[in-house]
């Protein structure tokens, strides 16, 4: 074989680890990029999760407050008005006085146990209670997997070689989220 042959050969074989290494290189470089694209966008979404949760509190809780207040007000002059009945008893001195008003009684419960079955303030109480611990406990898993998200993409952002990459692509750290001063004191629901 001629010497001629022999460095063609090997100025091919140059030629293709160059190439081999130049790709290996550059994919190194879009997987790093592509890594962080990744993270940063999956912050998004779970700073959005957040979002969503603070929003469905916005949403639900006042109408739930505002349906029990409903709730308590019927019932209460429901109640009201049988109490109100009942002392008419004293107001009665005769026999058919008395039974007069002890048959407007019956009938004031009667109506009230057809039509209302089962009275509902202190289930929709209840509910309500569930309802603002489980919102409050959505809200504080959204908010533990945002940091979950962040930590991890912190991490890659801060270490090496994911450090010498980031500031290359122009990402730094995110911040993950903080209570604010005040945020202890659980909110007031008021009736």
């Amino acid at each position: 074989m001629s010497e001629k042959v022999k460095g063609l050969k090997t100025g091919m074989k140059v030629l293709i680890a160059i190439l081999v290494i130049a790709v290996a290189v550059a994919a190194l470089f879009i997987s790093y990029h592509n890594r962080f694209v990744r993270a940063d966008e999956s912050i998004n979404q779970a700073w959005a999760q957040v979002q969503t949760q603070y929003q469905r509190r916005a949403d639900l809780i006042p109408n739930l407050v505002e349906t029990v207040k409903g709730y308590a007000a019927h019932e209460e002059s429901v109640l009201m008005e049988i109490t109100g009945m009942r002392s008419r008893y004293d107001q009665a001195s005769t026999p058919e006085e008395y039974e007069q008003v002890d048959q407007d009684f019956q009938r004031a419960i009667n109506i009230v146990v057809e039509a209302y079955p089962e009275l509902k303030a202190n289930e929709n109480f209840l509910a309500l209670q569930a309802e603002l611990a489980g919102t409050e406990n959505r809200i504080a898993v959204a908010r533990r997997d945002f940091n979950d998200v962040v930590a991890g993409y912190n991490r890659s952002v801060r270490t090496f070689p994911g450090n010498f990459f980031a500031g290359m692509y122009g990402f730094g750290v995110r911040d993950m989220f903080e209570a604010q001063p005040g945020t202890e004191t659980a909110p007031s629901i008021s009736f």
